[in-house]
């Protein structure tokens, strides 16, 4: 009998008989076809795959779909309602912090990770919780900004 891996993805309990060993990065865009979780180094090393596992930022191109059993997975698709944007994905496209968009989803979701664990933080706090993320156009002022203005501490230190 065929493995079968059921997990919730942006609130929809999907179950499937893909193999364990699949890429739960893989099983995402090519089974479910949500391509805004991007690959980007395969090593977890840029973060452009991350979504959120149970409510925490985890890179993609590292865990397998057996792994995500009985799990809650949320991609950058399962922001906002479709109609209005989620608080994050809002604070970058008004802060300009989406350049070329290739790293723009892994980010949006690290920092909503983040936001819900730590509530808002620092510059310093910002820029440590985004190291992990890797972005060629930015230089991040922007994405701090847009952080910032998520999390409620735009005036500076909360």
């Amino acid at each position: 009998m065929a493995d079968v891996t059921t997990l919730t993805v942006n609130g929809r309990s999907v179950t499937t008989s893909a193999p364990p060993t699949t890429r739960l990065l893989d099983f995402l865009r090519d089974e479910l076809g949500l391509t805004g979780t991007k690959e980007g180094c395969g090593s977890g090393e840029c973060g452009a795959c991350t979504v959120l596992v149970d409510g925490k930022p985890v890179c993609t191109c590292l865990m397998l779909l057996g792994s995500a059993e009985g799990r809650a997975v949320t991609t950058v698709e399962g922001l906002g309602n479709g109609e209005t944007l989620h608080p994050v994905q809002q604070a970058f496209v008004e802060e300009g912090a989406v350049q070329c968009g290739f790293c723009t989803p892994g980010l949006v979701m690290n920092v909503t990770g983040v936001l819900a664990e730590d509530g808002p933080l620092p510059e310093e706090g910002i820029r440590h919780a985004i190291a992990g993320n890797l972005c060629r156009c930015t230089g991040y002022a922007k994405v701090v900004a847009a952080v910032k203005k998520a999390g409620g501490s735009e005036g500076g230190t909360p």
